[in-house]
């Protein structure tokens, strides 16, 4: 009986060490992501999205509601927490959610809940909307348009730092650089719909409402 109660105790003191090493392992995680530059993480493809009631060390948004005129890089954390709440959502032509979704209505999308812009379902009707950007003035919100090989144009989302937000035929939801050989190549035009303060003053808006 006593071999038999030390095992089971053992037993015990083994199963919590291993429960307390996963439970660990999420909290380091979050650790070395804090150190790492945005554009240099992994994130998973999984839909979860920016809660507007967190605290605001953890939301830049809610940290910047007292600012008047709120800075344009306030656009740019907006559509990162967008992207990390697309991110790997597969491509699908016609598609508009999370099984599966085209760049267009990706643009749409975002555009509605971020900035509450409405914009057109479609890559040929978007790239209508606002006013025509150079490439070396893009600033975060901008739309940058592609004409790759095929039947149909492209449409992302300028993030800034040479880097859009997009849905890929190939990867999905993710972010590809401007200077990338592929998208340099079929680089298109760029649209402005709305001044980038125009676009913070509408992303406080939203996470207030």
């Amino acid at each position: 009986m006593v071999v038999t109660s030390s095992c089971r105790a053992l037993a015990t003191m083994v199963s919590l060490a291993l429960l307390a090493g996963c439970v660990a392992t999420p909290r380091d995680t979050a650790s070395r992501d804090a150190d790492t530059p945005y554009f240099a993480r992994q994130l998973p493809g999984l839909p979860g999205g920016w809660d507007p009631m967190m605290s605001p060390v953890d939301n830049p948004i809610l940290e910047a509601r007292s600012l008047a005129n709120p800075p344009p890089a306030l656009v740019q954390q907006a559509l990162l927490a967008q992207h990390e709440r697309w991110a790997g959502t597969p491509y699908r032509l016609g598609g508009t959610g999370f099984q599966g979704i085209d760049c267009s209505a990706l643009v749409q999308t975002v555009f509605e809940e971020t900035f509450r812009v409405s914009l057109p379902r479609s890559t040929g009707e978007q790239v209508h909307q606002g006013t025509t950007v150079e490439r070396d003035e893009l600033v975060p919100g901008d739309l940058v348009f592609f004409r790759p090989p095929g039947r149909y144009d492209h449409v992302g989302i300028y993030l800034g730092e040479g880097r859009f937000l997009h849905a890929s035929t190939s990867r999905g939801v993710k972010i590809s650089e401007l200077d990338n050989r592929y998208w340099r190549r079929h680089y298109w035009q760029a649209r402005r719909t709305l001044e980038p303060t125009t676009l913070a003053q509408r992303v406080l808006a939203s996470g207030e409402g």
